[in-house]
């Protein structure tokens, strides 16, 4: 049985929670597997912190809470200093480059980062930040079909706003397979030690 935990997490109004709704609609029902999802988000509308902890497994998921996440998406420097430490040795983490600054984290992660704000503002709209990052994460993890998920986008957002996450997922996947062929990013601590020496 092969079971992946990923956590999501950032502030209100980056789409934290539909982020996780949609890798999860694309494992259950367009992969067939099965997904639980559980989300966490502080009293404020906007703006506040906001977490989505999502349970991915080819056979029914028995406890729906991760535990030592093998995937972290994060989009805030509060929900870095929050929640990185809890990711898994080896893990994935996957960063909003212009918004989150790793520092000293341990465990040897995997890490990969894109100006996903940057790119959502490039096709118009901020608010498709998540559709960016949700490509990203598509083609830097290969977890998830990249088919799968683009349904997964088409049919969790409203009609008016689809071809626009479309393109966005499309960005965010096409700079994630780029990225993916360089290999992980260096954490800045490792890229100052080095040019110290």
């Amino acid at each position: 049985m092969r079971i992946t935990e990923i956590r999501i997490a950032g502030f209100g109004g980056q789409g934290v929670i539909l982020s996780a709704i949609v890798l999860g609609k694309a494992a259950s029902i367009y992969e067939n597997g099965f997904a639980t999802m559980t989300q966490n988000f502080g009293p404020e509308a906007r703006g506040g912190a906001c977490s989505a902890q999502l349970v991915v497994s080819d056979a029914p998921v028995l406890y729906p809470y991760t535990t030592r996440p093998d995937i972290m998406v994060i989009m805030s420097q509060e929900a870095y200093n929050r929640f990185a430490p809890e990711l898994k040795p080896g893990g994935t983490l996957i960063i909003e480059e212009d918004l989150v600054r790793v520092d000293d984290l341990k465990g040897d992660p995997k890490v990969y980062a894109i100006p996903a704000t940057r790119f959502a503002e490039e096709l118009g709209k901020r608010m498709v930040l998540n559709s960016v990052m949700i490509g990203f994460f598509t083609a830097v993890t290969q977890l998830l079909g990249a088919d799968a998920v683009r349904k997964a986008v088409a049919d969790s957002v409203p009609p008016s706003f689809r071809d626009l996450n479309l393109r966005a997922f499309e960005k965010g996947y096409e700079y994630g397979v780029e990225v993916l062929a360089k290999g992980p990013s260096r954490p800045h601590w490792e890229a100052l030690a080095v040019t110290e020496e």
